[in-house]
């Protein structure tokens, strides 16, 4: 049956099959995540795949990948990350169960994708993992009145905006001290352009690209300067 939830074994087992091994723990995290996710889509329609493999070939995919750049980039201790247009929690809560740094606030503001988050997180017990309810605009004030940092380290977009709209729209929402420059990585199907395209103001960082099911797909950061 297409719509049945995954074993702890067939998520090990896809997660080898794609070149990016999970370990069991993690597995069993992500059969819980994916099974709810299948039962609540049903309902819902939070994402485009019906089925627990459909969503980790497509969606999933790019969690266990970015698991592994972010850890390559130069982060602070503690960073304050923001994940704009979170939705069902893609890329943000498998990416929580491999890559735990900081404070990771999921940014959505549409209600019933906020309420599945919210319940899914309850099981999962992910360590420094929220749930803002709002506009993006809106996260670092909301977030500063009860006593956050009022700018972020890591911002996180996966068509949530074209990246050129992007980069204007968060630039005063990243840190950008002497000896903290805050950066956003893009999540993308296309190569990152070249350095004369970038806007004044960042600068291109680390590039990777990873193997989805049916294409190549890329991370690119950028940073302030």
């Amino acid at each position: 049956m297409a719509n049945i939830s995954p074993t702890n074994t067939e998520v090990w087992t896809a997660a080898k099959r794609i070149g990016r091994p999970v370990e069991a723990g993690e597995a069993e995290l992500l059969a819980t995540y994916l099974g709810q996710l299948t039962k609540w889509n049903k309902k819902m329609n939070l994402v485009g795949p019906s089925s627990w493999r459909g969503i980790f070939d497509r969606l999933v995919v790019d969690s266990l990948f970015l698991a592994d750049f972010l850890a390559g980039l130069q982060l602070p201790d503690k960073p304050l990350c923001l994940d704009f247009g979170a939705g069902a929690g893609l890329p943000g809560i498998p990416l929580r169960i491999l890559w735990q740094e900081g404070d990771y606030w999921l940014v959505e503001v549409r209600e019933k994708r906020t309420t599945f988050m919210r319940s899914v997180l309850g099981r999962l017990k992910l360590p420094g993992t929220n749930v803002f309810h709002g506009k993006a605009e809106d996260v670092l004030t909301r977030l500063e009145k009860s006593g956050v940092q009022a700018t972020a380290d890591l911002i996180l977009s996966r068509a949530f905006m074209p990246w050129e709209k992007l980069l204007d729209f968060i630039h005063p929402m990243v840190r950008n001290e002497a000896d903290r420059k805050g950066m956003v990585v893009i999540l993308a199907n296309d190569p990152p352009p070249g350095a004369a395209n970038i806007p004044d103001g960042w600068e291109l960082g680390d590039v990777a690209s990873y193997p989805a099911v049916e294409d190549t797909r890329y991370f690119w950061s950028l940073k302030v300067k």
